[in-house]
């Protein structure tokens, strides 16, 4: 065999190419990253800032694979919260404002210094085949560059073209070019293409606002890390400042409506329903008299805030006149304007779970090329991307993690089986089974595919083992220690909960509301506990409280999640003809032959097919499978 220029070559150095390329290299493969402009590596092309609700808890489950962006915004980060504390711990959410130029230059540095890795400056023009398998791709120098697997992460650079006002300029980001040919290129060899819009707002030099005039927005006095691998946050924290748009600011923004792309009809791509333009929001809720509006500083070294909830894509008079009627905002004055820009994507119902296309063998898409919108979507898109690059290369099966295990699988199982008409975000509303995969426990659900996949370390999946153990014998010691009323009694009272008439273990005591765990740690024996266990400690005695608090949501969860797996180990022969089922509806056997399900489970989430073609399915998979097995028994 004629060797190859490198095994993986990742096309684009965003969020997901970054974790696309550090996963490959770690995994043992020879790597070569291509980005257009390498001091742009892990650019913030939007908001300076990571996490938040379902996104907070993707960037714990990417930590937990081994993925690189949680340790990147604890190192980075200027101000950290933990979102939705007054809710259940199945939505608690941790946020962090990053240091925008400081994000990028740290993610850069480990990028460099990942052995098996090479960064090259340059753009991917098209890509080449031998057959039905990946060549490799081809520069706009007309280099061709050979590999055994290609992951395109593009992010919005697919011909991208900027708006502001009626003004169009042809880039893939503000001050960069679009990446041409790309599209073209893959639309040669079968795919198809759409066209998605997004947007981002102004931002604003901060020596010109009046905080005072603004309500202030503290971080956590403890802030927590993202990172299983971070012992403690100990930056010092910037506020964020929130103010409001009133009626005077939505009379301008409407006055400008008539030369705006989006109601013109001049930007033909579909906008993110849940990140609407301020424009949009203005028509759309014409009955609020104003909206949010968050300052989040771009960075320590700067005065640059960015305008949270002002995307827009007005004229300049139009964004400099409205943005001056916001209070605290009357004399301010904006360093870049906002804008909206569209570009190219691909369905992503042309791939597998694998994120590998099923036109092209060893060809894998990843972040906003899949149709999705936010750095943390595309990081964990880049790593299972290149997770699976690997193990093609290696001829393993590859790495699929299952709605039941987590947000990336709730995120790749949507994408691939459900497809989208407009950008993709995640929410914890799509998740069935959120109570099982918080952000808490993700270190205890997914670490292990991690060190198996060789991408987590020895030390740190040892540091899980023991938190583990103290999890089982922290458990069953609390159903021993039993307080006597006259210890405890003035604890409860102070806790404004019932005191107790005779002795009651821990156990049954923490499923009181008002109480914790922590609130027993002087006894003795509790004392001995958190002794013994060390830096994990808190960990542990968060586990265990929620595990007991929630315990009979947790086991129907388990049951729900039980049920599931039944369905899902119905497997789909790839080879099926669904026209020949004329039990099947003409839609569902549409709908299955163009997205060809890998289990029963994933035809039962496809739009368009009923639960009466899902029966007809299983019915007919059940008769094929007997076949078979008469068969083989002769």
């Amino acid at each position: 065999m004629v060797k190859k220029d490198f095994d993986v070559i990742v096309v684009g150095g965003g969020h997901a190419g970054c974790e696309a390329a550090l996963a490959a290299a770690r995994m043992g493969e020879r790597v070569l990253l291509v980005t257009m402009t390498i001091q742009n590596v892990a650019q913030m092309s939007c908001n300076p800032a990571i996490g938040g609700p379902a996104k907070g808890h993707l960037v714990r489950e990417i930590d937990a694979l081994g993925g690189e962006m949680a340790k990147a915004i604890d190192s980075t980060g200027i101000q950290f919260r933990m979102l939705n504390q007054s809710k259940g711990p199945a939505v608690w959410a941790p946020r962090a404002q990053a240091d925008r130029i400081e994000y990028s230059v740290w993610m850069r540095q480990v990028v460099e210094s990942q052995d098996n890795l090479t960064l090259l400056q340059g753009m991917a023009v098209s890509v080449w085949v031998d057959g039905d398998q990946i060549g490799g791709i081809e520069t706009e120098t007309g280099r061709r560059i050979s590999a055994s697997a290609v992951v395109l992460t593009c992010g919005t650079f697919l011909n991208g073209l900027i708006h502001i006002g009626m003004k169009t300029t042809p880039a893939g980001r503000a001050g960069e070019f679009p990446a041409t040919g790309l599209t073209e290129s893959l639309v040669a060899l079968g795919f198809e293409s759409g066209r998605l819009k997004t947007g981002t707002p102004p931002r604003v030099d901060g020596n010109t606002v009046d905080f005072s005039k603004m309500a202030i927005q503290p971080g956590d006095d403890r802030p927590r890390p993202f990172s299983f691998q971070t012992s403690e946050i100990n930056t010092e924290q910037i506020p964020c400042y929130l103010t409001h748009t009133n009626p005077t600011t939505h009379k301008l923004l409407k006055s400008g409506l008539d030369r705006s792309p989006l109601y013109t009809g001049k930007i033909k791509g579909v906008g993110p329903r849940y990140c609407p333009s301020i424009e949009d929001k203005i028509v759309r809720f014409s009955e609020k008299e104003g909206h949010q509006i968050f300052l989040e500083p771009e960075g320590r070294r700067s005065t640059e805030y960015y305008v949270n909830g002002f995307a827009t894509s007005l004229p300049e008079d139009v964004q400099l006149k409205a943005i001056r009627t916001i209070p605290g905002m009357e004399n301010v004055s904006v360093t870049r304007l906002g804008y909206a820009i569209e570009y190219d994507f691909f369905p992503p119902t042309q791939l597998k779970s694998s994120l590998e296309t099923k036109r092209i063998s060893g060809l894998f898409f990843a972040g906003q090329i899949n149709g999705t919108s936010g750095y943390e979507e595309a990081a964990a898109q880049g790593l299972i991307a290149g997770i699976n690059a690997v193990l093609g290369i290696q001829n393993k099966p590859p790495f699929v993690v299952d709605r039941s295990e987590g947000y990336i699988g709730v995120l790749v199982d949507d994408l691939v089986t459900k497809g989208t008409q407009e950008p993709y975000r995640l929410f914890t509303s799509r998740a069935e089974y959120r109570l099982l995969f918080r952000q808490d426990n993700a270190d205890r659900r997914l670490m292990r595919y991690g060190h198996e996949l060789g991408i987590i370390s020895e030390k740190t999946y040892s540091r899980l083992q023991k938190k583990e153990e103290g999890i089982e014998r922290l458990m069953g010691e609390i159903q021993q220690i039993k307080p006597d009323p006259e210890t405890i009694n003035p604890l409860l009272k102070e806790m404004d909960t019932d005191p107790i008439s005779e002795r009651q273990d821990l156990m049954r005591l923490i499923k009181r509301p008002q109480l914790h765990l922590m609130d027993f740690q002087t006894l003795p024996e509790m004392a001995t506990l958190i002794q013994e266990m060390g830096d994990i400690a808190e960990e542990v005695m968060e586990q265990v409280e929620i595990e007991v608090k929630y315990e009979g949501y947790l086991r129907r969860q388990q049951e729900m999640v039980h049920r599931f797996k039944k369905i899902e180990e119905k497997i789909i022969p790839n080879t099926l003809d669904y026209n020949t089922l004329s039990a099947l509806s003409t839609e569902a056997r549409e709908k299955l032959g163009a997205i060809r399900p890998q289990s029963l489970g994933q035809a039962s989430r496809i739009s368009g097919v009923s639960p009466a073609d899902v029966s007809a399915l299983a019915v007919y998979l059940s008769k094929m499978n007997r076949s078979d097995s008469h068969v083989s028994e002769r």
